[in-house]
């Protein structure tokens, strides 16, 4: 196994199955750096999902890392929310489905 971040109760899943995981904090270089890591490999996860269930589900592994993002920023998950709304309502969302071809 490739070491990598893990789900807070991940290590005493593994031990509920009799394994021991071995485990260390990261310092907040490494806990960002694992963040991004860790949203690399959630979004191909999802690009990769073949059933609506099975996307929806890797869709809720990107939020919960996008949550993690925002904390280390200064940001709760009401105030990203926040921010979000503003934007769409300045920019708009992706409900119409447009899609930019060029400008001239």
């Amino acid at each position: 196994m490739t070491p990598k971040l893990v789900r807070d109760r991940i290590p005493e899943l593994i031990s509920a199955h009799g394994e021991r995981p071995r485990t260390r904090r990261l310092d907040d270089k490494e806990y960002v750096a694992a963040l991004h890591d860790k949203l690399q490999e959630e979004c191909q996860e999802y690009l990769s999902a073949n059933t609506d269930v099975s996307a929806v589900e890797e869709l809720a592994d990107v939020m919960e890392v996008v949550r993690a993002l925002a904390a280390v920023h200064g940001a709760s998950p009401e105030a990203l929310e926040v921010v979000r709304a503003e934007k769409a309502a300045r920019r708009g969302g992706f409900l119409e489905r447009i899609y930019l071809i060029d400008v001239e």
